[in-house]
């Protein structure tokens, strides 16, 4: 299909390369055990006792320190527009290739940002280092101004992160009073603005077991919230293993982030995860990315502090430099004290 995009072509030397080599073939052997995440009801939040309000918050405190992820359900995003987000969501990547990158006669895609189209890894020098994934990648200050038309892609895109948005205060104000510390730090820091929205779609990878459909990493933001589709392949890092999460449509997924590891000084945890690829189905993902301004200082806020204060424009320069350099990201040990 011409919406595909070129992996094998652009990336031939590189799967040549190390087809044969014994780190492929050891990856091929890996079998990881399917696990829960912890799954909170969100509704005592909204109009119930203030025990169960409070039960609920321990429930959030507790999944963010144990594992660093947890499953929310009853959270406020209607299936309605989750369905509808998913619908948007394949339509678009269906674009012509061309269409998407923006190369060529055909055009750009309507209702997203020029540039916001990415595919592959470009630093990637060896198969550990390469992701087999399309993703539209969309800094929400670009929404009021490209994501500006009436269509049924920009309508649920705007109703899709003004619900992630509210929901994300909600989980950090809540993280931070059980720190003892001031919930308006997120107000002020992280608005609609500062914070971005990824959909990704990993089409189906002719070397599963070989190629990551997105290799292991933690998020550069304070929270994440992902919403996926029944077909699975997310996998994180728990007790040292490697454990598959299993897919729950009605579910959303949220997990911590560096800067609210390094801001809580490792009470939550940023946990290591990935993105499996599949031979024969597509997967598709959609993540709202809860960050602050370029300028927001991020400081250890317990003693004793853990890691120095850094901008958060400082940390992600960092963290694209390794990248660029080394093929991987250092992220949050670059910063200790």
């Amino acid at each position: 299909m011409d919406s595909e995009p070129p992996f094998e072509e652009a990336y031939k030397s590189l799967l040549v390369m190390e087809e044969n080599s014994k780190e492929v073939k050891l990856m091929s052997n890996v079998v990881e055990e399917e696990c829960q995440l912890p799954v909170i009801d969100l509704s005592p939040l909204h109009g119930s006792s203030e025990a169960e309000k409070e039960e609920c918050k321990r429930e959030i405190v507790r999944a963010s320190v144990e594992w660093g992820f947890f499953q929310a359900v009853n959270h406020g995003i209607s299936q309605e527009v989750l369905k509808r987000m998913r619908r948007e969501q394949v339509k678009l990547f269906r674009q012509p290739f061309k269409k998407k990158t923006g190369i060529g006669s055909g055009g750009k895609v309507s209702g997203v940002p020029g540039g916001s189209y990415l595919w592959g890894t470009p630093t990637a020098t060896c198969l550990k280092q390469f992701s087999w994934t399309e993703a539209f990648h969309i800094p929400l200050a670009d929404v009021s101004k490209s994501v500006n038309t009436n269509t049924t892609l920009s309508l649920t895109i705007k109703e899709f992160v003004t619900k992630a948005s509210s929901l994300a205060q909600i989980i950090a104000e809540i993280l931070a009073e059980n720190l003892g510390l001031k919930s308006s730090f997120f107000r002020e820091s992280c608005c609609f603005n500062t914070c971005y929205l990824r959909m990704n779609r990993y089409p189906p990878c002719p070397l599963p077991f070989t190629v990551f459909g997105l290799m292991p990493h933690t998020d550069t933001n304070f929270l994440t919230i992902l919403h996926q589709d029944e077909v699975g392949g997310l996998q994180l890092v728990k007790d040292g293993r490697w454990v598959t999460v299993k897919p729950n449509p009605e579910a959303l997924i949220i997990n911590i982030g560096d800067l609210f590891q390094a801001w809580s000084s490792d009470v939550y945890k940023s946990v290591k995860h990935r993105a499996m690829s599949n031979r024969w189905l597509e997967r598709f993902s959609v993540a709202y990315f809860f960050c602050p301004s370029y300028d927001t200082i991020i400081q250890s806020n317990r003693e004793p502090a853990v890691y120095r204060k850094f901008s958060f424009r400082e940390y992600r320069q960092q963290v694209q430099e390794d990248v660029r350099t080394t093929g991987n990201k250092i992220g949050l040990p670059r910063f200790l004290l």
